[in-house]
């Protein structure tokens, strides 16, 4: 059993399969394919059942799981600790950051860090904000950019670095554009574009309306009103379906400044995300990943 086995299944089981899992490790199906068979021999266990479109675990590969992940992780752990003593910088950093911060925030930060230390490579994976605080709970990222939960994490430690303003927002030929001071409760009666409820962003407008008492509905939530349309975890996404009439929005004030769009005096006077970056409490962190942060705005 070697490491290089143990990522592949990783990956496999991951993507559930083998020309997907090729992709992520940068080596062809083939390869994968023998790495896998040279673990089920090694084992002597069949890791996965492959079917004709899907492959999924076997009782013995659900068992793997977790140790192949701790496996790895420990690796990299005692390659960071050296690469530390040696204070060589470099190896591979990984990366997990939203969309939107990736879109937005990091380009430039990135461009001065690779060309400071080309010899890192950098991992990036874009993730919701959630999916990213938990795959970085869990490990399997170095640091991690999001919009900051609004509660402290028992396995995080979290830093803001940008303030997003948020502002509400419609389309010229929406009814509200022609309302000069228009109320939560108004908006609460029509529909709107929003962010999925299982985010943070939807939670800082969701107790927006409910200070004024007053409550966003999904179809989920009531069987005779339905004031959220969509929901998406692209901001991108949520500014074009807002731009053509489809529904009002909110949206970071810097992504509202658009001859398409009408910015609406509604809202609380203080209203927000904190953007900013993790670590996960207790992780030794690499000289990649300490020159990074080193990078970012104080």
């Amino acid at each position: 059993m070697d490491t290089q086995s143990l990522q592949a299944f990783l990956a496999v089981a991951e993507t559930e399969s083998f020309s997907l899992a090729a992709q992520r490790l940068h080596i062809t199906q083939p390869a994968v394919s023998k790495r896998i068979a040279q673990l089920e021999e090694s084992l002597n266990a069949t890791l996965f059942d492959r079917l004709p479109r899907k492959i999924i675990l076997t009782p013995a590969g659900e068992a793997l799981m977790p140790k192949a992940k701790h496996i790895i992780q420990e690796i990299q752990e005692i390659k960071t600790e050296l690469n530390n003593l040696s204070g060589d910088i470099s190896g591979t950093l990984r990366i997990g950051t939203s969309h939107h911060i990736g879109l937005h925030h990091l380009p430039h930060i990135l461009r001065q860090f690779h060309t400071a230390y080309p010899q890192v490579k950098l991992a990036m994976q874009f993730l919701g904000s959630e999916a990213a605080c938990e795959a970085l709970a869990q490990g399997e990222l170095d640091i991690a950019f999001a919009t900051l939960p609004l509660e402290d994490h028992p396995k995080l430690n979290m830093k803001p670095i940008w303030r997003d303003s948020l502002t509400f927002v419609c389309a010229h030929t929406h009814p509200l554009a022609n309302i000069k001071h228009p109320s939560l409760a108004q908006l609460a009666e029509l529909e709107a574009i929003l962010p999925e409820s299982n985010t943070v962003t939807f939670e800082i407008i969701e107790q927006a309306f409910t200070k004024e008492g007053l409550s966003l509905q999904t179809a989920t939530q009531s069987r005779y009103k339905e004031t959220i349309s969509m929901m998406s975890s692209y901001m991108e996404t949520i500014k074009m379906m807002a731009s053509v009439g489809l529904g009002w929005a909110v949206l970071p004030q810097h992504m509202a400044e658009d001859n398409d769009l009408v910015k609406l005096k509604v809202g609380p006077k203080h209203f927000y995300r904190e953007l900013g970056v993790l670590q996960r409490k207790g992780k030794t962190l690499g000289t990649a990943g300490k020159a990074f942060l080193a990078t970012l705005p104080r």
